[in-house]
């Protein structure tokens, strides 16, 4: 706790959780009711999302509070309260809401009842606080990552008079799931299985900002699964920074990241099952038998690679070499011939010599992915990557980059249409953007379908004929 919070709350207030929280949501409800007859009409609230699939499944949980103390949902920033879940894996990402703090305090301006809140990765940073204490101190409310659940209990300090309400915890604290969730699909939903990360990756600052690797308990988890599961959902994606990791850290009783998947399999009413982020390192052959014999588990895996050069690996701290890796690819695509493998790539680590990039040319090559997220290396402040000799210039990173990115997008290309003619099964997410007449679809394989229907499929698993390849994505037909 911080001193901007201390000795405000209202002393009948629970001590347990959830029943805190639940307690502070009726006492914002009240406050929110009374403001909305004042102004005649309902207070909305708008939650904006950056970054990750657990940042995604956190607004998810926001945005239910806010609803459940009576907001309403807005897709404009011009509502009564706005919440930005941040991201700072990269500094960009940082640049972009200090940028969107910019706009939304001339909207303040012109109304001063407007709430203003950040929570997630960036309000980890000390000195990220500090800045928004001393030039943006129109922000109402701060909080990080190990409290999301605690949003009406520092809502309520604002709401009933305190200033600039700040309470960011350096380690995590209790795990509270038993909250409202506004899922932003309803057929479809992520699951938390375990919080933070102890890899330690020279270029990253995911383990400084989410903290120490735990797990939830896997009785926990199946028990929210089933919850969706008679909600509607039927297909779910268990998340956490290092999945292969799960039972390592906070367990009672150790239960590996495969048996877990056993257990959820079991869940009537689940029919597909998917999982972010694997680590080359940690991912274990019981994993892949278990994900060859099921109908259930999605034939996609997404494995980080990085970079193809063991010294560059070394440096990144990855903890395996390329031999591995190789190695690793080969076993998946023994038991999964049909498996589309994804991945990450980072060029212009610090040291990368053209030697170095040539290796990863050569690894994407080798593997030939469904599909790989480029990125250029991104000097982030406390990272240890951040203090190494021989920063790559922009123009040389910037070069590799884009030959990189030429050679990924062809193989791609020819990969992800080698199931042209085929029929598959395909998830109805969507009407399509772009045809009007037309419903979007996922494969097993994560690759995106369009083909004519109407709104009534979506949330359904339909036989679809591939009908023709465009590269990224088929056109197709449904099969009747």
């Amino acid at each position: 706790m911080t001193e901007e919070t201390k000795g405000v709350w209202a002393a009948e207030a629970p001590q347990e959780e959830p029943a805190r929280q639940l307690y502070y949501m009726e006492e914002c409800r009240r406050i929110v009711t009374a403001l909305s007859e004042e102004k005649g009409r309902p207070l909305t609230a708008n939650v904006q999302t950056f970054g990750c699939q657990m940042n995604a499944r956190d607004s998810e949980k926001l945005l239910g509070i806010l609803k459940e103390i009576g907001f309403q949902e807005s897709e404009s920033e011009e509502a009564d309260f706005v919440l930005y879940n941040t991201c700072t894996v990269r500094d960009n990402a940082n640049q972009r809401v200090y940028g969107r703090l910019g706009h939304v305090h001339s909207m303040k301006k012109k109304n001063p009842d407007k709430l203003i809140a950040l929570c997630g990765c960036m309000i980890q940073e000390p000195s990220v606080v500090e800045k928004i204490k001393e030039s943006y101190r129109f922000v109402d409310i701060l909080f990080g990552t190990h409290n999301v659940f605690k949003l009406a209990e520092l809502l309520y300090l604002r709401l009933t008079g305190h200033g600039m309400v700040i309470d960011v915890w350096k380690n995590a604290g209790p795990v509270v799931e038993e909250l409202p969730v506004e899922r932003k699909y309803p057929y479809k939903s992520g699951v938390n299985i375990m919080y933070g990360c102890d890899n330690f990756c020279t270029y990253c600052i995911v383990p400084y900002v989410r903290g120490r690797e735990h797990s939830r308990e896997p009785e926990e988890i199946v028990a929210e699964v089933e919850r969706l599961a008679k909600d509607g959902v039927i297909e779910v994606m268990l998340l956490g920074q290092n999945v292969d990791s799960y039972g390592n850290k906070g367990l009672k009783e150790k239960v590996s990241f495969a048996e877990l998947l056993r257990r959820v399999e079991k869940v009537e009413g689940i029919r597909r099952i998917r999982f972010m982020t694997s680590h080359p390192k940690d991912m274990s052959d019981e994993l892949i038998e278990v994900m060859a014999g099921s109908e259930k588990i999605c034939r996609h895996l997404h494995l980080p690679v990085q970079c193809g050069s063991n010294r560059l690996l070394r440096k990144m701290n990855r903890g395996y070499t390329r031999e591995d890796y190789f190695a690793l690819v080969d076993r998946i695509r023994k038991a999964m011939p049909d498996i589309s493998l994804t991945t990450d790539l980072i060029v212009g680590f610090p040291g990368e010599t053209e030697e170095d990039f040539q290796e990863t040319l050569d690894l994407v090559r080798r593997v030939r992915y469904d599909s790989c997220f480029t990125f250029l290396y991104s000097k982030r402040t406390g990272t240890p990557a951040a203090s190494m000799p021989y920063q790559i210039p922009k123009e040389v990173a910037q070069g590799r980059f884009d030959r990189l990115l030429k050679e990924v997008q062809e193989i791609s290309c020819e990969m992800s249409g080698r199931d042209q003619g085929k029929t598959m099964e395909a998830l109805v997410e969507s009407l399509d953007d772009h045809q009007e007449g037309f419903v979007t679809g996922r494969l097993s394989n994560n690759i995106m379908v369009h083909f004519p229907g109407d709104a009534s499929l979506i949330g359904s698993i339909v036989p679809v004929y591939l009908k023709e390849s465009r590269g990224f994505y088929y056109l197709g037909e449904m099969v009747r």
